[in-house]
């Protein structure tokens, strides 16, 4: 009988570790989720004012097609990326970013297309969608770092292929973002 009290009384609590490591699967996978769909909404803001900037700097720099067609395709591709597939999205987003720092530098060999209000309007605004992007992607790679390091670590990575563990890759700045500036007087 106290045997069988004991098995039992064992089987219930490994029952209930199990619920709370799934659970925890669950709640990393869904806060990965919803961090990474704050990103996706910030990228839907700055796919729409892309092209508001693009004909912008058209009307004033209209010999740099090659240029502004460039951010067009790395847009586009950006949002064709599959919405499923966030590592997908991550790659074709730090292609977009490149290309867009190539209009701000076009702006410097423009000067009337510096002054322009639309323009500065428009900078200002992408400048806060990528400061907004920068604050979330901060978040979604904490998330990120939670999910793995839970579903690699013990007592996780026991259960992890059982109870659908997905690795999450992180969203870092493009090998570009990491070269030091050359500035020159």
């Amino acid at each position: 009988m106290i045997q069988s009290i004991i098995l039992i009384g064992m089987i219930v609590l490994l029952a209930f570790m199990l619920i709370g490591i799934f659970n925890k699967f669950v709640r990393n996978r869904n806060t990965v989720k919803d961090a990474w769909s704050n990103i996706d909404v910030m990228l839907k803001r700055r796919h729409d004012l892309i092209p508001n900037l693009v004909n912008t700097v058209k009307g004033y720099a209209a010999h740099e097609s090659g240029t502004l067609e460039k951010v067009i395709q790395a847009r586009n591709a950006a949002m064709s990326a599959p919405k499923g597939d966030i590592n997908a999205q991550i790659a074709a987003e730090n292609q977009l970013q490149q290309s867009l720092r190539s209009i701000f530098a076009l702006s410097e060999n423009y000067p009337d297309l510096k002054a322009n209000a639309s323009f500065l309007d428009l900078q200002n605004k992408l400048n806060e969608i990528e400061e907004g992007l920068e604050r979330s992607r901060r978040y979604y790679n904490g998330t990120v770092r939670e999910n793995n390091n839970y579903g690699e670590s013990f007592p996780g990575v026991l259960f992890a292929g059982m109870f659908g563990y997905k690795h999450f890759d992180f969203f870092e700045a493009a090998a570009q973002e990491r070269e030091v500036p050359n500035v020159q007087f």
